[in-house]
């Protein structure tokens, strides 16, 4: 069992990387701010789990660590969106400057 899950995870692995490189640069930034938005997933996943009652430290301890690094993702995901849509704001005029 242990080999086959370790097997869909290198392959799954091999997959992302392959859809990602073919990605343009003109699409990459507004897809990866998107998909790092959804891995908020994780973050209620893990707080139903651990909220619950997880068995053992070993459980608890990787559902916080998944719970950190999904506030991470999610955090960036957000700021790297804000930070593309105000290339597309239009800059004020200055009031009064040079007048």
């Amino acid at each position: 069992m242990l080999i086959q899950n370790l097997a869909i995870l290198v392959l799954a692995g091999f997959v992302g990387f392959a859809v990602i490189s073919k990605v343009p640069n003109t699409l990459h930034t507004p897809l990866m701010s998107g998909t790092n938005a959804i891995h908020g997933i994780v973050l209620l996943g893990g707080l139903i789990v651990l909220g619950l009652g997880a068995e053992g430290v070993l459980n608890k301890v990787l559902l916080v660590i998944a719970i950190a690094f999904g506030t991470i993702n999610v955090v960036g995901g957000f700021l790297v969106t804000d930070r593309m849509l105000a290339m597309f704001k239009q800059k004020k005029p200055e009031d009064g400057a040079g007048s």
